[in-house]
This record gives C-alpha cells, sequence and structure tokens, in this order.
C-alpha cells in the first residue's frame, strides 16, 4: 500500500521521491485517456447532447486536446434543473447523518483518487504539483469540514425559549432547493467541491457547470459523487461556456447561484439573479492583495512569502499578491532577496517534477500579459524582471510568460488596484504603516491582507484598519495565500465577496439554509 501524503498549499508531509514516482505514474496514467468525448450527466445518466463539441486542451502544448465536451444546450439545461427539483424531497428528506456518511465517502473517493486528480489538473489547469496536489487533499477536506459543521449543529436543529410550561420551540435550518453551483478554472476541483459540498451537505441538490477551460476534473467529480451514493438528481454536470452560464444564472426554477469568479460576474449574477423573488446568491469575486513589508521584518521571510503568493499557479489566485507596499527604509534590501529568489523559478510543463510556474490559462491570459507589461512600460514602470512572453523551444506551443515584478509606477496606477490575474507584481515604497494600509484600503476588493513585522503595536494596527477578510503576519509560506479547511476562513469584504461569511470557515453551511421557527402547543 502506498504512503499516503497530506500537501497543502503551505505544508509538505512527505517523502517526496516516493511523492513523485507516484505523481510520475499517475501522469502516465492519465495521459493514456486524453482526447475522449465526455457527455452531461443528469440525473446520474450520461448525456451525450447535441451542442457543438468544444475542447479541453493542455494550455502547456495547446496541441494536445485532453478532452472533447458539447455545449449544453437550454433543453439540456432545463433537463438539469428539473432533475435537481425533482430529487430535491429525496435528499432534503434524508436524515442529515445518512447525507453525511454519503458525503464523507465521496472525500474518501477523492482521497482514493487524488494522485489521477492532481494529474488531471497539472495538465488541464496548468498547476504544478504540489498546487495541484493541495487542490485534491483540500477538497477533500472541504467536505469533512463541512459534514462536520452539521453534525455539530445536530443538523442546525436547536431549542428556543417558552412563553409557557406546555409550548415546544425550536429553530430549524431547512435547504433552499436546487442550487446552482458555477466554478472557475483556478481551483477546480476544490471550489466545486467546496461550493457543491456545502449546498449538498446543507440538504439542497445541484446543478454544476465548471470553467470552460476545466470540465474534465469537473466531470470527474460528477463521477466520484454518482460513485459516493448520491441520489439520481441530486448532482447534475453540464458543460459549456458563458452562454450556458448566462443562460441558467436566469433560470425562473433555481433556489439560489453559489459562484467564484471574476468580479464584474459576480455582480452581474448579484443583480439580475433576484428579479421576481429573493433569492440567495454567495459570491467570491476575486481581489487586490497587498503585502506589507516593515523595517523590523525578516527580510527573508518577507520575499519568499511574496514570490509564493506572488507567482503560484501563475499569479491566477484570487488571493495572490499582486502589490507590494515596502518600507523606504529596507525596499533594497528587500527587492534584492525577492529578486533572487524570484530568479530561481522554473519555468515549464507543471505537470513534470521541479516546475514551480506552469502555462497561464489561456490566450486571454497570454494576450492580457503582453498588454500589461507595455502599459507598465508606457507608465514609467520598471520592469525588474520577466515582461517577456515565452516562446522559445519547450515554451512554442504554450501560454508561457515569465514572472514580471514592476518598480516606478504612481501609487494611483491602476496596477495597484485592479485584478489582472497574472504572475505580475506591482511595488511601491511607503513611508509608515498608516500609508501602507491608507493605500492598501484604496482598492474595491478586500479579499487578502499580508504583513511582515515583529513590532507588536504595529501588528495590532495591521488587524484593526486593513479591509481585508482574510489577514496573514509573517508567513513565509505564503504573504496572502494558503487557506485551509478549518484553519482560515475564506471570507472577502468589499468587492471580493456578497455574504460576509467564507467558505473555508464556520459559517459557511448556513449559508445554504433558511430558518424555520417551530412552535408546539402540547
Amino acid at each position: 500500500m502506498p504512503k499516503q501524503f497530506k500537501i497543502t498549499y503551505s505544508t509538505l508531509g512527505a517523502n517526496l521521491e516516493v511523492f513523485h514516482r507516484q505523481y510520475d505514474k499517475a501522469v502516465a496514467a492519465v495521459k493514456k485517456n486524453v482526447g475522449k468525448t465526455y457527455p452531461h450527466s443528469i440525473n446520474n445518466r450520461p448525456i451525450h447532447g447535441r451542442g457543438e463539441i468544444f475542447a479541453s486542451a493542455n494550455p502547456a502544448d495547446t496541441h494536445e486536446v485532453l478532452a472533447n465536451f458539447r455545449q449544453a444546450t437550454e433543453e439540456e439545461m432545463d433537463a438539469a434543473v428539473e432533475a435537481a427539483r425533482k430529487a430535491f424531497p429525496v435528499w432534503r428528506g434524508m436524515d442529515y447523518r445518512q447525507r453525511v456518511k454519503i458525503m464523507r465517502k465521496a472525500a474518501a473517493l477523492i482521497r482514493q483518487h487524488k494522485f489521477e486528480l492532481a494529474a488531471i489538473m497539472s495538465l488541464e489547469a496548468g498547476k504544478n504539483r504540489f498546487e495541484a496536489m493541495g487542490d485534491a487533499e483540500e477538497s477533500a477536506d472541504l467536505i469533512d469540514y463541512y459534514c462536520l459543521q452539521i453534525m455539530e449543529a445536530k443538523g442546525f436543529s436547536m431549542p428556543l425559549g417558552k412563553l409557557s410550561p406546555n409550548e415546544d420551540t425550536r429553530s430549524v435550518l431547512r435547504p433552499y432547493g436546487a442550487w446552482a453551483v458555477i466554478a472557475p478554472f483556478n481551483f477546480p476541483l476544490a471550489l466545486s467541491t467546496g461550493m457543491s459540498a456545502g449546498a449538498l451537505v446543507a440538504g439542497n441538490t445541484v446543478v454544476f457547470k465548471p470553467s470552460k477551460d476545466t470540465p474534465w476534473i469537473g466531470y470527474r467529480l460528477a463521477e466520484i459523487y454518482h460513485e459516493a451514493g448520491l441520489p439520481p438528481g441530486a448532482f447534475n454536470f453540464i458543460a459549456g461556456d458563458r452562454r450556458i452560464g448566462e443562460e441558467l444564472i436566469k433560470h425562473p426554477k433555481l433556489d439560489g447561484i453559489v459562484f467564484t469568479g471574476s468580479k464584474p460576474v459576480g455582480m452581474h449574477i448579484f443583480h439580475d439573479f433576484s428579479q421576481n423573488m429573493i433569492r440567495p446568491t454567495i459570491i467570491e469575486t476575486g481581489g487586490k492583495n497587498p503585502a506589507i513589508v516593515m523595517p523590523s521584518a525578516d527580510l527573508d521571510v518577507a520575499a519568499e512569502g511574496v514570490m509564493k503568493s506572488a507567482f503560484g499557479l501563475q499569479g491566477q489566485k484570487c488571493s495572490a499578491c499582486s502589490r507590494v507596499y515596502v518600507h523606504h527604509k529596507v525596499k533594497e534590501k528587500f527587492m534584492d532577496l525577492l529578486l533572487e529568489k524570484t530568479a530561481k523559478i522554473t519555468v515549464g510543463d507543471p505537470s513534470q517534477r521541479d516546475i514551480y510556474l506552469g502555462p497561464v490559462i489561456n490566450q486571454n491570459a497570454y494576450d492580457k500579459f503582453a498588454t500589461a507589461v507595455n502599459e507598465a512600460q508606457k507608465d514609467s514602470g520598471m520592469i525588474l524582471t520577466g515582461g517577456r512572453q515565452l516562446k522559445d523551444d519547450g515554451f512554442a506551443n504554450g501560454y508561457f510568460v515569465a514572472p514580471t515584478i514592476v518598480d516606478g509606477l504612481p501609487h494611483y496606477h491602476r496596477f495597484f488596484y485592479e485584478e489582472l490575474f497574472l504572475p505580475f507584481l506591482a511595488v511601491a515604497a511607503v513611508d509608515s504603516l498608516e500609508q501602507a494600509v491608507k493605500l492598501s484600503n484604496k482598492a474595491e476588493y478586500g479579499l487578502t491582507a499580508g504583513i511582515f513585522t515583529k513590532n507588536r503595536k504595529e501588528l495590532d494596527y495591521f488587524f484593526d484598519h486593513i479591509e481585508a477578510g482574510v489577514t496573514y503576519a509573517n508567513r513565509r509560506t505564503g504573504a496572502t495565500t494558503g487557506a485551509w479547511p478549518g484553519v482560515n476562513s475564506f471570507c472577502g469584504w468589499k468587492g471580493s465577496g456578497s455574504t460576509g461569511k467564507g467558505a473555508c470557515g464556520p459559517y459557511y453551511v448556513q449559508q445554504f439554509m433558511r430558518e424555520q421557527s417551530r412552535t408546539v402547543i402540547k
């Protein structure tokens, strides 16, 4: 029996030689299955569909078609919603402990297949080995954590006070019904699993649409849920681009939507979903996450933490560190260390050993990178490292770019405030912590933020004044990244989230439920 590993985004608890051998084996096995065509999954049945075929290609080598899917039609989407609605009374009617048993089996299946799932994500999403394995591990932990929440709350049923001795009163949280789960490409298993698990554990049913860039791993999640024993229609998978997503968010028979993605799309959903009736929307919409470096900081720790958060998964994390405010007294030394660490980053096929930076996800991101570099140079920014699309041998067929650090842009430049979702880091000098926090808070986003200081008063000021839902101090493993279920609640403030209660935290599952007060006179 191979040794089991626990790899998160922040820790490595493994014999890496054994890990890499198992990963190599998984990549080889997965590659034997590339090029197949997969159906939608509605009511636990394969639906081969009538829409046009689209390919999920390897962003490291766009000539390699990993899997083919069909664009879901409105008729197929309607069938998925109807299947979810029909399954809802059955799934809701189960004792919550039985639902938990099924969901925990899904978590166990994810762990059983985690090398295969991680290998798919390396190929399809461009995640390096440790990022991909962390994604798979987090997916299983999310299910278990949300199951624990409902078990500890005894199904979210609690007694209330009495106005008379013969009165029994109780607050009960009840599921809404059929939910749409719309997932992004960057954490294609963890976010898909976390959002759907929150809905399912609570007793809702799901229509799931993954990103068009990562449908293969989304289909595997559907297979795992079905194997775990979810009843027909409890989890339905449809593939497609934004066109079917747009139709899905307008569907009148859905009871809720949970979405992770860009702010424009999230705001569109928030405004349009509740036209004739207020319906719950749980939305996380990205970030423009700052790291602050003060004179008392351990600068080696700060440089490594910033590098890892800025360039992990090619900067394509909503929690990525994309701007740094460093005190002018230590800026030169900090920058020397940051550039030294960035220069050691290995770029290449992320399914291969010892590669840190893979490709950006698609042509749009590749072109956006070039536009950003040109704009930074035009606006007097100094490209300290990177600034290039990589087109040499080994990179010619993929969306590879160099990790890029820009200095010298004015504090008001848009690159300090607008999310780029690229391996592109803007640096600015500041004169005080107060100035750094003020500049940090000017952004419309409020997802993650980090600080490096050994001064207790500075720590207190940072935590009390920073406008972000996820905060870290002195974190070598990631200045602004690396949240884990039950360890770091992941909650967006301001333009980064809609509910004020985050994934990975103790209040997530309740958002998929509504309260019913029950009074019985004996």
